[in-house]
C-alpha cells in the first residue's frame, strides 16, 4: 500500500509534469491570409479616372476663363460686396438668435398668453418663404410713410375728444430709414429668429427639468437658472445647428438682390453681365462662398469643442473606465 504522502508527492510531480509539457507544446503561428477586396479595387479606379477627367475638364475647358475669373473676383466692388453679405449674415444672426431665444422661452412658459404668441410668430415666419418675406420688408414704405414713436392711438383719441392731442415723442422718413440694407436685415433676423425659436426650444427640452429645480431650490430666480444652469447645458445640442443655419444665412444673401441690395452675388453677376463672362462669374462666387463657408465651419468646430468640452471628456473618461474595467475583468477571470 502507498502511504498519504506518498500519494501526495506522486501527484505533484503529475501536475508538474502536466504545466511543464503545457509550456513546451507553444501554439503554431497563424497563416493570416489577407481578405480580398476586388471591388474596393474596381470602386477606387473608376474615382481616380473621374476625378482625373473632371481636374482635365477644369483646365481644359476656355468656358472657364480662369485668367478673366482671377483678375475680376477679387476687385473693389466684388469685396465690397462680400463684405456686405458678411455684415448682414453676422447682424441677422445676432438678432434672430435673441428673438430665438425669447421666442422658445416664452413658447415654453405656462402662460398661454405668452406660449401662443411664441407659437403664432414662428408659425408665420416659418411659412413665409425668404425671398417673399424680403421683397414684402422692402416695400415696407408704401404701409408707412413715416415711423414714429409715441403714445399709441393719440390721434384718434384726440378725434374722439375734440382735441388736437399729438403724443409723437420721435419719427423718422420712412424712405431715411428703410434702407435696403435696414430692410434685408429686418427681413432675414425675422426669419431666422423663427427656426432658431424651434432649436432653442428643442435644446432646453434636452436638458433634466430637475437642473433648473435643483437651481431654484438653492435660491435661484427662474431667469437666473435659465441663463446660468440651463442654456449652458443647452448649448451642446444647439450649436450644431445653428452652425448650419449660420452657414444657410450667408447663401441666402445672395436673395438681398431682390430688395435690391449690393452683396457679393449681385456684384459678381453685374460683372458677369456687363462683360458676357456670366459662367467664370457663377464659378467665381462658387469659390467665394465655398471660402466663406469654410471659416464658418472652422468657428463651429470651435464653439462645439467649448460648449461640449464637460460631456466629451466624461464620455471620453467613461469609456476608459469601461476599457480598463473590461481588462481587469478579463485578468480576473483568466487568473480564475
Amino acid at each position: 500500500m502507498t502511504s498519504p504522502k506518498e500519494s501526495s508527492s506522486a501527484d505533484d510531480t503529475s501536475a508538474g509534469a502536466t504545466t511543464a509539457s503545457a509550456e513546451r507544446v507553444r501554439p503554431e503561428p497563424i497563416k493570416a491570409v489577407p481578405v480580398r477586396h476586388p471591388g474596393r479595387w474596381v470602386a477606387v479606379a473608376v474615382i481616380v479616372v473621374l476625378a482625373a477627367m473632371f481636374v482635365n475638364m477644369l483646365l481644359t475647358n476656355p468656358a472657364f476663363n480662369w485668367s478673366f475669373m482671377f483678375d475680376h473676383m477679387f476687385r473693389d466692388p466684388i469685396l465690397e460686396g462680400a463684405w456686405t453679405s458678411i455684415k448682414m449674415t453676422v447682424l441677422a444672426m445676432i438678432v434672430g438668435v435673441g428673438l430665438g431665444i425669447v421666442a422658445a422661452v416664452m413658447r415654453l412658459s405656462a402662460n398661454p398668453v405668452l406660449s401662443t404668441v411664441a407659437w403664432l410668430y414662428t408659425w408665420f415666419f416659418r411659412a413665409i418663404p425668404r425671398f417673399v418675406l424680403l421683397i414684402l420688408c422692402g416695400n415696407l414704405g408704401i404701409l408707412y410713410a413715416q415711423f414714429e414713436i409715441g403714445l399709441p392711438f393719440d390721434r384718434q383719441i384726440g378725434d374722439l375728444l375734440g382735441i388736437d392731442l399729438n403724443g409723437r415723442i420721435f419719427g423718422v422718413d420712412a424712405n431715411d430709414f428703410l434702407t435696403a440694407f435696414v430692410a434685408g436685415l429686418i427681413g432675414l433676423a425675422l426669419s431666422e429668429g423663427a427656426y432658431m425659436a424651434e432649436i432653442v426650444r428643442a435644446g432646453i427640452q434636452s436638458v433634466d427639468p430637475g437642473q433648473a429645480e435643483a437651481a431654484q431650490a438653492l435660491g435661484m430666480s427662474r431667469g437666473r437658472a435659465m441663463r446660468r444652469i440651463v442654456l449652458p447645458q443647452a448649448m451642446r445640442v444647439i450649436v450644431p445647428p445653428t452652425g448650419n443655419e449660420t452657414i444657410a444665412m450667408l447663401k441666402d444673401t445672395s436673395l438681398l438682390a431682390a430688395i435690391p441690395l449690393a452683396e457679393l452675388f449681385f456684384q459678381l453677376r453685374a460683372v458677369g453681365t456687363r462683360t458676357f463672362q456670366v459662367f467664370p462669374m457663377l464659378v467665381s462666387a462658387c469659390l467665394w462662398y465655398l471660402a466663406l463657408s469654410s471659416v464658418l465651419m472652422i468657428g463651429q468646430y470651435f464653439l462645439e469643442r467649448y460648449f461640449g468640452r464637460g460631456f466629451g471628456t466624461a464620455t471620453r473618461t467613461r469609456v476608459r473606465t469601461m476599457g480598463i474595467n473590461a481588462s481587469q475583468s478579463k485578468g480576473s477571470a483568466a487568473a480564475g
